[in-house]
C-alpha cells in the first residue's frame, strides 16, 4: 500500500468517526476542534471528501 493510500485510508476513517459522532451525538468533532466552518475545518472537510473518492480507487486495486 502507498503512503498516499495510507493517508487517504487515515482521512476516510477520521471522516467516518466524525459521521458516526454526528449520527448518534449531534457532535461534530471537527467543528469542535477547529471552529464552526473555519478555514482550517474546511480543509479537513475537503481531504476527507477528496479521500473518500481516493477510496474508490482501493476498492479496485489488487
Amino acid at each position: 500500500m502507498k503512503v498516499i493510500d495510507k493517508i487517504a485510508l487515515v482521512l476516510i476513517i477520521i471522516g467516518a468517526i466524525n459521521w458516526g459522532l454526528i449520527g448518534f451525538f449531534k457532535f461534530d468533532l471537527v467543528a469542535a476542534i477547529f471552529g464552526e466552518m473555519s478555514v482550517i475545518s474546511r480543509i479537513v472537510y475537503g481531504l476527507v471528501g477528496i479521500s473518500g473518492l481516493w477510496g474508490i480507487k482501493l476498492l479496485f486495486d489488487d
